[in-house]
């Protein structure tokens, strides 16, 4: 797999929790990343993204101030700090590029948040 997530896990409201996205050299240097998110009944959504060099991130209005993304290019690797947590952020977190290429897609980790 060129893209693996991992770190999710079952957590009450107000709790933390933080994923990673282990990815390939060749994908992950030459790309902006983004995690993005999907509950169950709802459409796949975005909800952070980050710029190849780092410097420049955005998050979805329901997310800002409680999340923060991060990447390190050295390991390949990007993170998504989740503050706060709330039920309403239960949903499988997948890391892809963005924009997100459909053959990228792996399993995801599941958050979970209880109230």
């Amino acid at each position: 797999a060129q893209l693996v997530e991992s770190g999710g896990g079952l957590v009450q409201s107000g709790g933390s929790l933080r994923l990673s996205c282990a990815a390939s050299r060749s994908i992950f240097n030459l790309n902006a990343m983004a995690w993005y998110r999907q509950a169950p009944g709802k459409q796949r959504e975005l909800v952070a993204g980050i710029t190849v060099g780092g410097r420049s991130t955005n998050y979805a209005d329901s997310v800002k101030g409680r999340f923060t993304i991060s990447r390190d290019n050295a390991k390949n690797t990007m993170f998504l700090q989740m503050n706060s947590l709330k039920p309403e952020d239960t949903a499988v977190y997948y890391c892809n590029t963005l924009p997100f290429r459909t053959s990228l897609w792996g399993q995801g980790t599941q958050v979970t948040v209880s109230s």
